[in-house]
């Protein structure tokens, strides 16, 4: 990857790497080797090509995407909930972050027409579950103004493709 210019620029070893890395991970003890293999280059090379993409910024994270209709958590839902003081916004999407049930925890900005600004994304096994934590995370924080927009089907759940 060339830093001379603001956008990276990556060799066709390079892109291969990225393009293999950013579709399914191969379901093996060594997938960064497999990788390599596939690639034409050295595990160390790909280890080093995502560390400096996540160094220098260019990517904020490299992990794993649950799929987790396929793992048997039929009964999900984004939860909005109101929290008014942007301090306690972090205390609070802390201590829902921490919930194993919770896969997503954002703050977001507000607007006259929806003053909800923490959302989370709750999974759960069984009709009602995510009912469950909600009310516990209500009482747990304090937070008790929420909105929960369960999900129906799930329409697309991919990766960005870049190479």
């Amino acid at each position: 990857m060339s830093k001379a210019s603001a956008a990276p620029v990556f060799t066709e070893t390079q892109k291969r790497v990225l393009a293999l890395a950013g579709a399914d991970l191969p379901d093996s003890p060594t997938p960064y080797a497999d990788i390599a293999a596939q690639a034409g280059c050295t595990e160390a090379e790909v280890l080093e090509l995502i560390a400096g993409l996540k160094a220098d910024g260019v990517i904020r994270r490299f992990g794993a995407t649950l799929r987790h209709q396929k793992a048997g958590y039929g009964h999900n839902a984004m939860v909005a909930w109101r929290v008014d003081d942007p301090e306690e916004a972090l205390r609070v999407g802390e201590i829902m972050a921490a919930r194993p049930e919770i896969s997503h925890c954002y703050i977001r900005r507000t607007y006259p027409q929806w003053k909800y600004n923490l959302y989370t994304m709750i999974h759960g096994k069984n009709p009602g579950d995510t009912a469950r934590v909600v009310e516990e995370l209500a009482r747990g924080t304090g937070v008790s103004d929420t909105q929960t927009l369960a999900s129906v089907r799930e329409l697309k759940k991919t990766s960005m493709r870049y190479f």
